[in-house]
C-alpha cells in the first residue's frame, strides 16, 4: 500500500490454523524526514498520547496477521530508521491473545533485486499441511510494483521468526504485455482455492480513474498468470489498495476460510481508496467459475457507500481466525497530528483494536465489536442505571480513568419524546457535514446526547460522541457523530468532525454506544457495532489524570440511560522490549 501523507498501511498476515512500462507517481515519501530520529524519550511513561491498549511499536512509524500453532502474529509495515514513511521492512511480533504482543526482529526485508527499494504490504495464506506462505508487494530497482514470495524458513517454529523468498521472484509483474500500471498494482490479498484446485488472488491497481482488482492464478503458487478479466472494477474510484475478498456465513456469527463458497455465504469486496484515504465494501455473490464478483443490487461503490469505520481508519485487512472460528479485522489509524509533533513524540500510527466482524440479519451491511479478549484488561467498574437525562446535563462518571476506558451505554426515548424530533431535511444527506455543521454544542430536540471523552474540568477541551435523532420520511433517522471540533487546543491538529446514519429503530430499540478510550484514541461502536468512529485526538489539557468522563444531553427533550457500565482499562504488555 503507498500513502500520500507519512505512513504506508498495516499490513495484517494473520495466520491461524522488461519492456517499457507507464509509471505514475502516487506517494509523497519524505526523504528528508526518513532517518531523522525522534526528539523525546522513547516509550516515556510520560508521553500523553501513547496508548495503553492498542497496538504500536516501541518507536517510530508504524502501519500494517495469522496464527500458527496456537500464536497469533502481526507483521505490519515499520520504518526502523524514522516516524514517518520510508525504509519499510515487515516488522514482526507475535502474541497468544492478541492483546498481548511480544516483538520479533523484521521478518521480511529488502535483500533481493524484486524488493530492493521496500518491501510494502501483502497477506498470508495457509497452504495444504498448514504451510504458510505470504505474497508481499516489493519495489524493484527500476522502482516497479512487483508481488514477491516468501515461507517460513522452519516450519516447527512456532513463532515463525525466519523467513526465505522465492528464487523465483518476482512471482507477478507488470510488463510490456499486460500493460499494468507499474506504480499502481501492490497489496496482494489472501489466496483462495476454487473448485478447480487452482489458487487464485487478487492486486490492487488502476487504469486512469478505474479501481481494479486484478485476479492472478496458480497452480503452486510459485508460478502465477493473470487472468483475462478482474474480479471486479469501478469507475471514478482511483487505485485501490489493501484490497479484500472473503465470504462471510449468511447465517450467524461465525467466520469462515476464504475458500468457501455457495449458498451458505455472501462475498465482501473492500477497497482503500488512494485519492481520498478512505474505505468502502460491497456484499455480494461471487461465481467461482467464471470468477466474477457482482455486487449486490443498490450497492454505492465508492466512499459514500459502506464503510468499516467512518473515522481513522484505512489499509485495513480481516483474516480466518480457525481457532475461534471468526474472522477478525484489523486497521490502521494514521495521525491527526503533524509531522513535527510526530518526530517530537516518537512514533506514528497505531493499529485498532481487533474487531470481530459478521454479516447482520438484514444481509445489507457488516457488523463489527471489540474482541472479547480486550474485556480481560478491564479493571475498576461504575455504572448508572434507569437515569433520566434532562436536556441540557451533564453527569460526571468519576471512579475510572478517563483517559484509558471502556464505556457502554444505552439510551431509550420515549414514544411521546419521539413525536418531538427534529424534521431531517432533503439536502441532509452526507452524515460527516451533518455532524460538522451541527456538533456537540448546537442544541437540538432529540439530541445531541452522549459521551464527552478526554475531557477537562471545564470542558475548554473534550471529544464528544453522541446521537441525534431526526423525523425522516415513514421512519425515524438517528445520526451518529464523533465531534473532534473542541479536543484539544493545540490548533496545528486536524479536528475534522466524522458522521454516519445509524440503522437503529429508536421507537423499538434501545441506542447503545460503546467506546473505548485510549488516551489519543477514541474508538466508538453505535448500535452493537452497526456504526464505527475511530478518531485520533491530542488534548493538551485532559491528559492523565486530568482526563474525565462525562455524559451528557444538549438537546431540549430528556433522554433515559437505561445502562451504563464504564471500566478503567489497564496496560497491555505491546512490544516492551527495545
Amino acid at each position: 500500500m503507498g500513502n500520500s501523507f507519512f505512513g504506508v498501511f498495516l499490513f495484517f498476515a494473520l495466520l491461524v490454523g522488461h519492456g517499457i512500462v507507464e509509471l505514475e507517481a502516487s506517494h509523497h515519501v519524505y526523504n528528508n524526514l526518513q532517518t531523522l530520529p525522534s526528539t523525546s524519550t522513547t516509550a516515556s511513561k510520560n508521553q500523553p498520547y501513547r496508548t495503553g491498549y492498542h497496538f504500536q511499536p516501541p518507536k517510530n512509524w508504524i502501519n500494517g496477521p495469522l496464527v500458527y500453532k496456537g500464536v497469533y502474529h502481526l507483521f505490519y509495515q515499520y520504518n526502523p530508521k524514522g516516524v514517518v514513511w520510508g525504509n519499510i521492512v515487515w516488522a514482526h511480533s507475535t502474541s497468544k491473545d492478541l492483546v498481548n504482543w511480544t516483538p520479533h526482529d523484521a521478518a521480511i526485508y529488502p535483500s533481493q533485486p524484486s524488493d530492493i527499494n521496500g518491501c510494502w504490504s501483502g497477506s498470508a495464506t495457509i497452504l495444504p499441511g498448514g504451510k504458510p506462505a505470504i505474497l508481499y508487494t516489493g519495489i524493484d530497482p527500476h522502482n516497479r510494483q512487483v508481488q514477491n514470495l516468501a515461507v517460513p524458513k522452519n516450519l516447527s517454529d512456532p513463532y515463525l521468526r525466519e523467513w526465505i523468498k522465492s528464487p523465483k521472484n518476482p512471482a507477478m509483474q507488470p510488463t510490456a504485455q499486460n500493460h499494468i500500471n507499474a506504480s499502481s498494482f501492490r497489496d496482494p490479498t489472501t489466496a483462495w482455492l476454487g473448485p478447480d484446485k487452482i489458487w487464485r488472488v487478487i492486486i490492487g491497481s488502476k487504469i486512469n480513474r478505474q479501481g481494479l482488482a486484478i485476479l492472478y492464478r496458480s497452480e503452486d503458487f510459485v508460478h502465477w498468470f493473470e487472468a483475462s478479466t478482474p474480479l471486479h472494477s469501478a469507475k471514478d474510484t482511483g487505485m485501490w489498495e489493501c484490497p479484500d475478498f472473503y465470504p462471510v456465513s449468511v447465517i450467524g456469527r461465525d467466520g469462515v476460510d476464504a475458500s468457501i463458497n455457495g449458498p451458505s455465504v455472501k462475498h465482501v469486496l473492500k477497497a482503500s481508496l488512494d485519492d481520498t484515504r478512505h474505505e468502502f465494501y460491497t456484499i455480494g455473490s461471487y461465481d467461482n467459475v467464471k470468477d466474477i464478483y457482482t455486487p449486490d443490487k443498490g450497492s454505492v461503490e465508492n466512499d459514500s457507500g459502506l464503510r468499516y469505520d467512518y473515522g481513522k481508519f484505512y489499509a485495513s485487512k480481516t483474516f480466518f481466525d480457525s481457532i475461534k472460528h471468526r474472522r477478525i479485522l484489523w486497521g490502521w489509524i494514521n495521525e491527526s497530528s503533524s509531522v513535527a509533533d510526530d518526530i517530537k513524540k516518537g512514533w506514528s500510527g497505531i493499529q485498532a483494536v481487533p474487531r470481530k466482524l459478521w454479516l447482520a440479519k438484514s444481509g445489507k451491511q457488516l457488523v463489527q465489536w471489540p474482541i472479547a479478549e480486550i474485556t480481560k484488561l478491564r479493571a475498576k467498574h461504575e455504572s448508572l442505571h434507569s437515569k433520566l437525562l434532562k436536556g441540557g446535563s451533564v453527569i460526571e462518571v468519576s471512579g475510572v480513568t478517563a483517559a484509558q476506558a471502556d464505556i457502554d451505554i444505552s439510551f431509550k426515548v420515549t414514544d411521546s419524546d419521539l413525536e418531538k424530533a427534529e424534521v431531517l431535511k432533503p439536502s441532509w444527506t452526507n452524515p460527516q457535514v451533518l455532524c460538522s455543521q451541527k456538533g456537540a454544542s448546537v442544541k437540538g430536540s432529540l439530541g445531541p446526547f452522549g459521551l464527552l471523552v478526554l475531557a477537562s474540568k471545564g470542558l475548554q477541551e473534550n471529544t464528544a460522541v453522541f446521537f441525534r435523532i431526526f423525523k425522516g420520511h415513514n421512519k425515524y433517522v438517528v445520526l451518529m457523530c464523533s465531534d473532534q471540533s473542541r479536543s484539544s487546543l493545540n490548533q496545528d491538529n486536524d479536528k475534522t468532525s466524522y458522521g454516519a446514519f445509524l440503522d437503529v429503530d429508536p421507537l423499538h430499540q434501545k441506542l447503545s454506544l460503546r467506546t473505548l478510550v485510549d488516551h489519543s484514541i477514541v474508538e466508538s461502536f453505535g448500535g452493537g457495532g452497526k456504526a464505527c468512529i475511530t478518531a485520533r485526538v491530542y488534548p493538551t489539557l485532559a491528559t492523565f489524570e486530568a482526563a474525565h468522563l462525562y455524559v451528557f444531553n444538549n438537546g431540549s427533550e430528556a433522554v433515559k440511560i437505561a445502562k451504563m457500565n464504564a471500566w478503567s482499562m489497564k496496560t497491555a504488555n505491546i512490544n516492551r522490549k527495545l
